[in-house]
């Protein structure tokens, strides 16, 4: 069993009188020694007489502030949102420069509708398979056959820039149709010199002093009475042809950056105030089968998002008319 020294006697050293220079006599333990002196005359009550010094706390006020770590994130003060923040209105466009500016910007939502079409078609189920065989062939004959790992990215690079470029070409209608809007399109004789009495109505959101959403409203009178009057009462023959008829939505758009947060709502809001306002509080509104946005160049089966589109903006409307009835007979006593 090992020995255990439990106790180290310094006097076995040496015969001197006083601690310290019985410490003083092993200097390899003097230091070591005077650590636990140290430590029993602070934390054991001694009843040789020895006094635990007194450590009084240092007050606060002689230190200074500690620097503050670079390290630590700083959160930022809250940001005040300015209270002069620009109007949000809908209003019926009566200035033709306002016009331009709406037909613009329906003719960007036509153009935009090339790269929905494009980021669509990339990801197709029936164009992979042949994507996949192309690429297959493309490494068969470089790597297989030629053992030539330069011809093989070459290759496999030009099938999918071949690819996309199809893609391109194929969606290129789109912006062609989106140059193609003039402003004879808001006339129903497709007149470019027609009077504003004979245009479409078009409907505008500013925010402040820009434009960011349109929507072109056609009022249509009844069937019955689409040939009666004419000559020097044809003002107040058009107001009361319009009773009975019914409103046909022609376009509608947002910009892109202010989509989906009811800037869309608030113009098919005022499109039915409109409509039952002129044509009667019963009159229908519904989006007309060839709108802007309508006129497609792929086959059927390639429209998917905007077939989910229409039928996501038909929703809208059926939600919007309901919300207006429903106000109409809450209002009755």
């Amino acid at each position: 069993m090992a020995h255990v020294v439990r106790e180290l006697d310094l006097n076995a050293y040496c015969r001197h009188d006083t601690m310290i220079q019985r410490v003083s006599a092993v200097p390899g333990l003097k230091t070591s020694t005077a650590f636990f002196i140290f430590l029993r005359a602070n934390l054991v009550a001694s009843s040789s007489g020895l006094s635990t010094p007194i450590m009084d706390p240092i007050s606060s006020t002689t230190l200074s502030s500690p620097s503050p770590s670079p390290l630590v994130a700083v959160e930022p003060a809250a940001i005040n949102v300015p209270d002069d923040l620009p109007p949000l209105s809908t209003s019926v466009l009566e200035n033709q420069a306002e016009k331009e500016d709406a037909l613009r910007l329906i003719a960007d939502s036509i153009a935009q509708q090339r790269q929905t079409s494009s980021s669509y078609l990339v990801f197709h189920p029936f164009l992979l398979p042949p994507l996949a065989v192309a690429l297959a062939g493309a490494y068969q004959y470089a790597w297989v056959y030629r053992q030539d790992l330069g011809t093989s990215l070459l290759m496999v690079c030009g099938v999918i820039m071949t690819y996309l470029l199809g893609i391109r070409y194929c969606t290129g209608g789109y912006i062609q149709a989106a140059e193609e809007l003039r402003w004879s399109w808001l006339s129903p004789t497709l007149s470019p010199n027609a009077s504003p009495s004979e245009q479409d109505l078009v409907l505008g959101v500013h925010f402040g002093k820009q434009l960011i959403g349109a929507l072109v409203l056609r009022l249509e009178p009844p069937p019955s009475s689409a040939h009666a009057s004419s000559g020097g009462s044809r003002r107040r023959s058009r107001t009361s042809l319009l009773r009975g008829g019914r409103g046909v939505i022609r376009a509608w758009t947002v910009k892109l950056k202010y989509r989906g947060q009811g800037v869309g709502r608030d113009l098919l809001h005022d499109a039915v105030r409109i409509t039952r306002e002129r044509c009667g509080r019963d009159a229908e509104v519904g989006f007309a089968a060839e709108h802007a946005n309508s006129r497609m160049f792929l086959p059927e089966s390639f429209n998917t998002p905007f077939r989910r589109s229409e039928r996501k903006a038909a929703k809208s409307l059926e939600k919007v008319v309901a919300d207006w009835d429903g106000t109409r007979r809450r209002r009755k006593p």
